[in-house]
């Protein structure tokens, strides 16, 4: 009997335990799709100082320049999961011009999370879009401006501050414009901003 008992007692314990374990439901979910809107400011090596070939027809030569263009932007960042993220940015880049020469950036693509720590999220990018270019001048006369694929490869890392404000603490890339005159440019630089998570 008491044999039995136990047999029993242990067969409701199970079924119970079974039951409990059933009906746990969780109490909440992580939102997986976010956006973040945020302003920068930057400063970029724009690879050409004004340099134009000796003989018609002029072109201009890839040269680093000694006056970094500086700049104000915006981005975009959609997190749709922790794997498929996607940025865009805009980049103008008016300031400490020489020669009237500089350069705008349009560019979108993936974003791929790379490390977490503490607040801080390191990422890394490749874009793809277009760049305009005013290019000063040329014999005191206005060289024209130009529009140009631009590729972009970077990384950066943002610091989350509060739950909608984050920092952007550095953000670089390095430009690639695969047909810019007769030969490719190559700027590079990096920025630093503050964004806010929209929802």
């Amino acid at each position: 009997m008491r044999r039995s008992a136990f047999v029993l007692s242990c067969i409701l314990l199970a079924a119970g335990a079974a039951s409990a374990r059933a009906q746990v439901v969780p109490t909440a979910t992580a939102r997986q799709v976010s956006v973040t809107a945020g302003g920068t400011i930057s400063i970029f090596q724009p690879d050409f100082a004004g340099v134009w070939s000796d003989r018609s027809p002029y072109y201009p030569v890839a040269q680093s320049s000694n006056y970094p263009l500086f700049g104000a932007g915006a981005y975009v960042d959609v997190k749709l999961s922790r794997w498929i993220q996607l940025e865009a940015e805009g980049r103008w880049q008016r300031f400490n011009q020489y020669a009237n020469i500089y350069q705008d950036n349009y560019l979108a693509g993936p974003r791929v999370p790379v490390y977490h720590f503490w607040k801080a999220a390191v990422y890394g990018k490749v874009l793809g879009g277009f760049s305009n270019m005013n290019f000063g001048t040329l014999y005191g006369q206005p060289a024209g401006h130009g529009r140009f694929t631009d590729i972009a490869f970077g990384g950066g890392m943002d610091v989350k501050l509060t739950r909608r404000l984050s920092i952007r603490a550095l953000d670089v890339e390095y430009q690639y414009w695969p047909e810019w005159g007769n030969s490719t440019l190559s700027p590079y630089g990096a920025s630093v901003g503050i964004g806010y998570r929209v929802f």
